[in-house]
């Protein structure tokens, strides 16, 4: 057992780690004995090494699932299923410190921000814990001699595959909808963070869970992800990341079982900002939007287009602001951007950066790796940027945005609307007829009017074009988690004779 756990110390707290792969309510190793490692983007050093699960774990995962389903879950009232998840968000506020030292360890971000993480994971699994009691389907009047109604009932076997940038959010995002309707799941964390969600697991038991109704594995998307999406027995997937994978999610779903899918993929934003906008607002939150969490958010304001009025004011002073950002450790009280989360995605961005510069985009701040050790990049702002621009068409995921000039508010909408992708979009303006007239015509699943990037559990979140699939969060999440049976009970003779 020593080696399913370690003890881990950071500089705001010290605890228990756990390793392996959580199946059945308990940690074990993986079939093949095989463990990956961690990295720390601050330092580059390994943190752990973790089991590392394949198809014949995702298997056992799926089994264990399925006996849960089949037996004990099916006995556990919709009330039940809501204190659990209620009392899971209990044991995450308890370990809070815990849950946000590991994000800041394990993917770099500021430790006040993966606080904020936590407490909106926290706040996310109890409000699914109210929803749980709270699902019903209709008495429909056919005719008198027939009583009509529908069930919602849960799909069964849910596969959920999470990504590296908001690690614990992403996991009760997923898990919370999926549990208050009744289904079970198997979940793999990202490769490249799979250490909060470990540690969740362990919360799992202890918030009383069945075993098999939660379990949480280790493992690389191309073998372990890769499973879920093709799996006989597995009944719905919900992945969350990049559009390319998303695409690769959808066909092993088609090809094998037809299972349900709800894909939260890739974006390209658009932050407008009319030239009657309160300025000193507009590039706080463009500041905010394109930069928090290092630029490596979906849903990121990553082309500022700006009025040709108000154009060159506005640059200068964002040029200002974003050079304010303080990079360097994220355990550091003052640091708001710490490092990118991998080698790999920091020389992605760095190319997506060189690629700016060589198709003749003007580096207004940053353009360069900050310090020698870690993953991280200077805030970066271009300008002098074409629509037709590799950076301002494909999603970078860093600290890189462009901005735009614009005449009017058609060409605006035009800008906005030119990308293939679809979550979000921004306007900032202090006319209330503008604002709503942008915001219906940009094609976004969400847009947000003079502020950025401010996701509430409450409210649907998913995008329109090829940012995905379905919608997670609010009420809306629920109805990817259930499915509609109609049920015909016939009262009088039989129509037929």
């Amino acid at each position: 057992m020593d080696d399913l756990f370690t003890t881990i110390e950071t500089p705001t707290a010290k605890y228990e780690q756990p390793l392996g792969l959580f199946i059945n309510n308990e940690f074990r190793k993986a079939r093949s004995g095989r463990t990956f490692q961690t990295i720390n983007p601050t330092t580059e050093k390994p943190i752990v090494s973790v089991q590392e699960a394949d198809e014949q774990d995702v298997d056992d995962a799926v089994k264990a699932a399925q006996e849960a389903f089949n037996g004990s879950w099916q006995k556990v009232t919709p009330s039940d299923r809501g204190r659990m998840l209620t009392k899971l968000a209990d044991l995450f506020e308890r370990d809070s410190d815990i849950l946000a030292a590991i994000e800041s360890l394990d993917n770099g971000k500021a430790f006040t921000m993966a606080k904020i993480d936590v407490a909106n994971a926290a706040g996310c699994l109890r409000y699914y814990g109210g929803w749980a009691d709270k699902v019903h389907g209709q008495t429909i009047d056919t005719n008198p001699e027939s009583l009509t109604y529908t069930r919602h009932e849960p799909i069964g076997v849910c596969g959920q595959i999470i990504p590296w940038n908001f690690p614990i959010m992403m996991w009760s995002w997923k898990i919370g909808p999926a549990i208050a309707v009744g289904n079970v799941v198997v979940i793999k964390t990202a490769e490249q963070t799979p250490l909060s969600g470990l540690y969740a697991a362990k919360l799992i038991k202890e918030a009383g869970f069945p075993p098999g109704v939660v379990n949480v594995i280790s493992g690389f998307g191309s073998i372990a992800g890769a499973a879920i999406s093709s799996h006989m027995d597995i009944d719905k997937v919900a992945f969350t990341g990049s559009t390319l994978v998303g695409r690769m999610v959808l066909q092993a779903a088609a090809k094998s079982n037809l299972k349900k899918v709800t894909l939260e993929l890739g974006g390209k934003s658009p932050n407008i900002v009319f030239d009657d906008a309160d300025i000193d607002n507009a590039i706080s939150w463009a500041n905010f939007g394109i930069f928090f969490n290092h630029g490596q958010c979906c849903c990121a304001g990553s082309r500022i287009l700006v009025q040709e009025g108000i154009h060159d004011k506005f640059v200068a002073r964002f040029k200002e602001r974003a050079a304010q950002n303080k990079l360097g450790n994220p355990f550091d009280s003052s640091t708001f951007q710490g490092p990118q989360v991998s080698q790999l995605q920091f020389d992605r961005i760095m190319e997506y950066i060189d690629h700016g510069k060589n198709e003749g985009a003007t580096v207004a701040v940053g353009g360069e790796r900050h310090g020698t050790e870690g993953y991280f990049i200077q805030p970066t702002v271009f300008t002098d940027v074409h629509q037709d621009m590799k950076i301002a068409q494909e999603e970078i995921f860093g600290p890189v945005v462009t901005v735009q000039k614009f005449k009017d508010e058609a060409e605006a909408i035009s800008i906005g609307n030119s990308t293939r992708y679809g979550l979000a979009a921004a306007v900032h303006t202090k006319n209330v007829n503008t604002a709503i007239r942008v915001s219906n015509a940009l094609r976004a699943g969400t847009v947000w009017i003079n502020n950025y990037n401010l996701i509430n559990y409450q409210a649907p979140f998913g995008g329109f074009k090829e940012s995905g699939i379905g919608r997670e969060l609010g009420s809306y999440a629920l109805e990817n988690y259930t499915q509609i049976k109609t049920v015909h009970y016939q009262l009088g003779d039989a129509l037929f004779a």
